[in-house]
């Protein structure tokens, strides 16, 4: 099957040729990655969801459990406390809650908005290059003007722009890979990957910005290291001081940075990633974790899995809402073995009314009028 677009025209070579897709040597496609079931729907003991996806540990420099597989994927949001230590020192003059909305994928309530916008002067608005976006709130994105404040990545790029001018760095083009914030970027990474390390793949993020390929296990260690640097720099505080900037009302990163009152540093990240940065007496080489949805972002799926792993070290989660007549049940491999007794205590479900939520039926004694004469 040739592809839509004229060989010899413009995107010729990278548009798709197939439908079923070309395998690539080195780069494997979630075809071939070995997914594991997490989470399980269950109505009356019948499973009608299963969520699958990857799950992998990291203390200091060691992956200490992996489930589902050494998945490549992309860590986009999910980086961007990383990407803030770029310019730890530029930044250093903002106040806290400038310093929050940076690492944020926020909902873009008006408390967001006016953070982002803070960081600029009014006159440097006209840079930012995030795409044109409504709130993330339901009735934000019924009512609201696209704007690019909105854009749950706004605070970022005007942290980015802020922190190249005072680098000295030109700020047209920023968004591109070619730019110095790319490269002080990806050498951040290598601090902690090696350095030697490169990316297998870099992509064009939802907000413009370049993004790079990340197994889990890569991941995990990244946020291990967030929690030993987590007094080097202003990252961590930020985040924990200011958690409804990092993402906003009833989402999953806020909620877990709130319940853990300061030892867990959370970030969701496009397309079914949260990364979990760990300060735990019993991992002082710091703990990462880093959860990965196959089918992509699933904040109910996630919250579950989430309040497991976090419950099993000693956090309480609340539970997401409830579902309609099922029950969720988690895979024991979320956790490494030596949790497993503590996490058949961690209940997936709140307390329930049986008069509304009944699924429980003894149809056996009308069987016998159902039986053939």
């Amino acid at each position: 099957m040739s592809s839509s677009v004229t060989p010899g025209r413009p995107g010729s070579g990278v548009y798709p040729r197939s439908p079923l897709g070309e395998s690539e040597e080195g780069i494997p496609t979630g075809r071939e990655v070995e997914w594991e079931p997490l989470v399980d729907y269950r109505r009356n003991g019948v499973s009608e969801t299963t969520i699958h996806g990857a799950v992998a540990w990291a203390h200091g420099s060691e992956i200490i459990h992996s489930f589902g597989g050494n998945v490549l994927c992309y860590g986009r949001s999910m980086m961007k406390p990383i990407t803030m230590k770029v310019f730890v020192d530029e930044l250093a003059d903002l106040d806290w809650r400038q310093k929050a909305i940076s690492c944020a994928s926020h909902n873009g309530d008006t408390e967001h908005v006016a953070a982002a916008q803070s960081i600029l002067s009014e006159n440097e608005w006209g840079l930012m290059q995030t795409p044109l976006d409504v709130p993330l709130v339901q009735f934000g994105r019924q009512v609201r003007r696209a704007r690019r404040w909105y854009h749950c990545c706004s605070g970022e790029h005007a942290a980015i722009l802020r922190g190249a001018r005072k680098k000295g760095w030109n700020r047209a083009g920023y968004t591109l890979p070619m730019h110095p914030f790319f490269e002080a970027f990806v050498d951040e990474l290598r601090k902690t990957l090696g350095a030697d390390w490169d990316p297998l793949r870099v992509a064009r993020d939802g907000c413009g910005l370049p993004t790079v390929s990340n197994t889990v296990n890569e991941l995990g260690l990244l946020y291990a290291a967030l929690v030993r640097q987590k007094d080097d720099d202003w990252i961590w505080e930020a985040i924990t001081r200011n958690p409804d900037l990092v993402g906003g009302f009833n989402r999953l990163d806020s909620t877990i940075i709130k319940a853990c009152d300061g030892k867990v540093v959370a970030k969701e990240g496009a397309d079914g990633l949260l990364g979990l940065a760990v300060e735990h007496p019993d991992y002082p080489d710091g703990l990462g974790i880093v959860i990965k949805i196959a089918h992509g972002w699933n904040s109910q799926a996630t919250w579950y899995i989430a309040r497991s792993i976090l419950g099993v070290l000693g956090f309480e989660l609340r539970n997401p809402y409830p579902l309609d007549r099922q029950k969720a049940y988690i895979v024991p491999g979320v956790v490494p073995p030596k949790y497993l007794e503590t996490l058949e205590t961690i209940p997936t479900w709140d307390e329930w009314d049986p008069d509304s939520d009944r699924w429980l039926y003894d149809w056996s004694p009308y069987k016998k009028d159902w039986a053939t004469p």
